[in-house]
């Protein structure tokens, strides 16, 4: 069940229940170099792709997923599905210091 296809599939099913913006999320997402809008939020869950998936993760299955915002331009979302809501971990702009291929793959180290 812990396909990528499922999980994002989890994601968005959470989303349209209600979705909670973790204390971190709003604190990455009002940065004044990033001012990423719910609306965009809601856009990448609904239009964006997989990038990677956390099964393990400590606060509970979640994933990273690429969408775009405003503008097109690239934004990162890590969300957690749960019963009854989306947690949205973070949200921020990818760097392309950090990612390549359409920020779509970690770059190593």
């Amino acid at each position: 069940m812990n396909t990528k296809k499922s999980i994002i599939h989890l994601v968005r099913e959470s989303a349209k229940k209600k979705i909670l913006f973790l204390p971190h999320a709003i604190q990455q997402m009002s940065r004044t170099d990033r001012m990423i809008s719910t609306s965009e939020v809601h856009r990448v869950i609904d239009k964006g792709e997989l990038i990677e998936d956390y099964p393990e993760d400590v606060r509970g299955h979640s994933c990273l997923i690429l969408g775009c915002g405003e503008d097109d331009r690239p934004i990162h979302i890590v969300s957690s599905p749960k019963e009854d809501y989306l947690a949205i971990i973070t949200a921020y702009l990818p760097d392309s210091e950090q990612w390549e291929d359409s920020f779509r793959k970690r770059k190593k180290k």
